[in-house]
C-alpha cells in the first residue's frame, strides 16, 4: 500500500495502487485478468472470458433502473513497459513505484501504467461501489492494446449486449473524443551478410539516449527525437568519407513509443580516430539542432571489445541508407480538424535477429487512403535495398459522429459537472471504437478520461485532481443514461 490508496476518490486510487503491483505486459495480462475475476467473485459478479482472453463482467442496474439501457465501459489492461535504462528493474515481477510530483503522480525510472490503468481502476471501483446508480453494465477488459489492438480484434461477436459504450481510454481532461486514426505496421527485413573482422581491426560503441521519447501517436507532431534514427543520420554522415563495419545496432522496444535511446558498434581497421572524432561531431551538431525539443539529449562513443564476426561493407551500407532514407514524424495535417495529424509514421524499432536487420514501421492515418499510400512508400523504399516486406491488416480507424446521441448526453452532463462545456475532437493515436464498432453495427461510443501526459516513455505522469473529475463525470454520465 502506498501513499494513492489516500487520494481520492479512495476506492479508485486504492485499485490503481493494487494494479501497481501486478505485471501487464501485452500478451502477459493472465495476472491482471485474474485479479479482476477475483474482485468479480467477491461482488458476486458474473463475467465471461473470451479466446482472446478479453474480459466481460457484468453489474445489474441499480434497484429500479434494472431495464434501463445497457451500458458498456471499456479499457484495455496491458501496459507499454518503458524504463530508463540506469533503472534497476524487471517487469515482470517488480511493483511500480509511484512518486508524487507536485499537482502528477508519475513512476521512478519507468512508465507508471495510467495508460490504461487508471480506467481499469475506475470500473473495479464501479464494481465494488453499491450505491452508484446506473443501468445494467457490462465492463469490458481487453488485452493486447499497445500491440496492435488484437484483443479487440479478437473480440468474439457474442460478448457485448449493449449498443451504447464508454471507453475510458483517452488522456486530455475536458475533451470528448469521438473519432481515432485507424493504423497498421510494416515488418521490414534486410540479409545481413557477415565475415570474420579484419585483422588488427578495433571497435567503439556509439550510444545516443536522454530523449524524451512518448506515445507515437499523441506526441509523434511535438518533433521530438528518434534515437534510432539520429545514430543512424550519424553514422551514415560519417560512413560517406570514412568506410566502417557494423557489428550491433539496436533501437527502440515498442511499435508505439518514438525511440529513446539506440546503440551501435562499429568496427574499422584503420582511421577510428578519426571516425571517432567526426562521430562526436555530428552528434554534437544534431544535440544542439534538437535542444528546443530534446534538452536532455546525451551520446557517449567508447571503445569497445567487439571481436568476432562483422557486417559485410555493403549490408552495412544498405541498412544505413535504409534507416536514413525510412520516413519518420507527422506526414500530413487534417483538413478539416485544426492541429490534428492526419497521417504519420513510426521508425519505432531496429534490431539484428537470426542474419537479418528486422525494422518495425508503426503508421496510422484519420484517412485509409493516405495510410495506403504512406505503407506504399515505405515499401517502395525498402525494396530499393533489396529488403523484404510484411505488411499487418491493421486497424480501422473510428469515424466521428457529431450526431451522437451519447455525445449529447456526456456534453450535458460534463457542463454540470465542471461548469465549463468541454471540448469534442478526434485523436491521432488508435483506440479501439473504432474495432468494436465494426464488430457490433449500431454501437453509440464516446471516450474520455483524465490528463495523462508522455504515456508510452518513463516520464509519463497523471494529474491528481482530474481523476477525480473524470470518475464523476463517469458516475454522472452512468446515472443520467440511467
Amino acid at each position: 500500500m502506498t501513499f494513492l490508496a489516500e487520494l481520492e476518490p479512495k476506492s479508485l486510487w486504492s485499485h490503481f495502487d493494487d494494479i501497481l503491483e501486478i505485471p501487464r505486459a501485452s500478451k502477459k495480462e493472465e495476472k491482471i485478468r485474474d485479479h479482476i475475476v477475483a474482485v468479480a467473485e467477491r461482488n458476486g459478479l458474473e463475467y465471461k472470458i473470451d479466446a482472446a482472453g478479453n474480459l466481460v463482467v457484468r453489474k445489474p442496474g441499480f434497484p429500479g433502473h434494472e431495464k434501463a439501457s445497457t451500458t458498456i465501459i471499456q479499457a484495455h489492461l496491458d501496459m507499454v513497459q518503458e524504463k530508463n535504462s540506469d533503472a534497476a528493474f524487471d517487469f515482470d515481477k517488480d511493483a511500480i513505484q509511484p512518486q508524487r510530483d507536485g499537482d502528477y503522480v508519475k513512476a521512478t525510472g519507468t512508465t507508471l501504467g495510467s495508460d490504461n490503468g487508471i480506467g481499469v481502476a475506475s470500473m473495479l471501483a464501479l464494481m465494488d461501489a453499491a450505491d452508484i446508480v446506473s443501468g445494467p453494465l457490462e465492463l469490458l477488459f481487453t488485452v493486447d492494446e499497445e500491440t496492435g489492438l488484437t484483443g479487440a480484434s479478437n473480440l468474439a461477436e457474442d460478448m457485448l449486449e449493449g449498443r451504447q459504450l464508454i471507453n475510458v481510454d483517452s488522456e486530455e481532461e475536458g475533451v470528448l473524443t469521438i473519432g481515432c486514426a485507424g493504423g497498421a505496421d510494416s515488418h521490414l527485413s534486410l540479409s545481413i551478410d557477415k565475415e570474420a573482422a579484419p585483422g588488427g581491426s578495433r571497435s567503439i560503441a556509439v550510444r545516443v539516449f536522454g530523449l524524451k521519447g512518448g506515445h507515437s501517436g499523441i506526441d509523434i507532431h511535438l518533433q521530438r527525437g528518434n534515437a534510432t534514427r539520429l545514430l543512424a543520420r550519424a553514422l551514415y554522415a560519417v560512413s560517406l568519407d570514412h568506410p566502417f563495419r557494423i557489428a550491433a545496432i539496436r533501437g527502440g522496444n515498442a511499435h508505439n513509443a518514438i525511440p529513446r535511446e539506440a546503440t551501435s558498434t562499429i568496427v574499422a581497421k584503420e582511421s577510428l580516430d578519426e571516425i571517432r572524432s567526426r562521430l562526436q561531431a555530428e552528434l554534437e551538431t544534431i544535440r544542439s539542432e534538437f535542444r528546443p525539443a530534446e534538452p536532455g539529449m546525451d551520446f557517449s562513443i567508447a571503445d569497445d571489445d567487439a571481436s568476432g564476426e562483422v557486417w559485410s561493407a555493403e549490408s552495412t551500407a544498405k541498412a544505413l541508407q535504409l534507416c536514413v532514407g525510412l520516413p519518420h514524424g507527422a506526414m500530413a495535417m487534417s483538413y478539416e480538424i485544426p492541429g490534428l495529424v492526419e497521417t504519420s509514421t513510426n521508425e519505432a524499432v531496429i534490431k539484428e535477429s537470426d542474419g537479418r536487420l528486422a525494422i518495425l514501421m508503426s503508421s496510422r492515418s484519420s484517412e485509409a487512403s493516405a495510410l495506403k499510400a504512406l505503407r506504399q512508400r515505405i515499401r517502395a523504399i525498402a525494396t530499393l535495398v533489396g529488403a523484404e516486406v510484411d505488411e499487418d491488416e491493421g486497424y480501422p480507424g473510428w469515424k466521428p459522429d457529431v450526431k451522437s446521441g451519447m455525445l449529447e448526453i456526456v456534453k450535458v452532463v460534463h457542463k454540470q459537472v465542471t461548469g465549463k462545456a468541454p471540448e469534442v475532437g478526434a485523436v491521432h493515436a488508435g483506440l479501439e471504437c473504432g474495432i468494436i464498432g465494426k464488430k457490433y453495427p449500431g454501437m453509440d461510443m464516446i471516450s474520455f478520461g483524465p490528463q495523462i501526459e508522455f504515456p508510452h516513455s518513463p516520464d509519463e505522469r497523471v494529474k491528481v485532481d482530474t481523476v477525480a473529475t473524470f470518475y464523476h463525470l463517469l458516475l454522472k454520465t452512468l446515472e443520467r443514461l440511467a
